[in-house]
């Protein structure tokens, strides 16, 4: 398993072959069945996970009891709650497994341990993190200037494989619809 995390590394930066060998003990390899929580809001959060196969979303429950889903987390991807995470705090947000997802998660306490010991990887987290950002503004400016229609063909356009992954509802909750209203818009599609 380590070899996907230390292979997705080494697309982003580089680190000797020596030091790459020291990522294992640093992880642990964790299985979770569809439907299953790596996170519930209101826990202390101390682990953030690399996804190795599978997919979960990050959502939260509004005022009124639904969910809302605010993201995705796919092959090489890292998911959490990130402010959670780096304060040890209880989590805003709760992370469930979409399908059955294999991670390696890692705790802070280790992950400082690991930037110690292999600092290379300052400049891979460094990328990752400014990438994700990045893509969450994007997200920003599309949710403002898309009508619901346009958000919908943008996404079924940059990302047609996942809307395959990802149940209705769910995708729905993600760009902010009903799943009745996404369901009226795919028949224009599908047709």
């Amino acid at each position: 398993m380590i070899q996907l995390l230390i292979a997705h590394i080494e697309k982003f930066s580089s680190i000797p072959a020596n030091k790459a060998s020291l990522l294992e003990p640093f992880f642990e390899h964790k299985i979770y069945k569809k439907k299953e929580l790596l996170l519930t809001e209101g826990q202390r959060c101390y682990e953030k996970f690399f996804i190795v196969k599978g997919c979960v979303h990050l959502f939260y429950l509004r005022q009124n009891g639904t969910e809302q889903t605010i993201d995705f987390a796919l092959e090489n991807w890292w998911t959490s709650d990130f402010t959670a995470f780096q304060q040890g705090a209880g989590a805003q947000f709760s992370i469930r497994a979409v399908e059955n997802t294999e991670v390696l998660s890692i705790t802070a306490e280790r992950q400082r341990k690991l930037l110690k010991q292999v600092p290379e990887l300052n400049e891979y987290f460094h990328y990752i993190f400014q990438k994700a950002y990045a893509a969450s503004q994007m997200r920003f400016r599309f949710l403002f200037e898309f009508s619901k229609e346009e958000l919908y063909q943008h996404f079924l356009k940059h990302f047609p494989g996942f809307i395959q992954r990802v149940p209705q509802y769910l995708l729905a909750s993600f760009l902010g619809f009903t799943p009745e209203y996404l369901s009226e818009i795919r028949k224009k599609y599908i047709s």
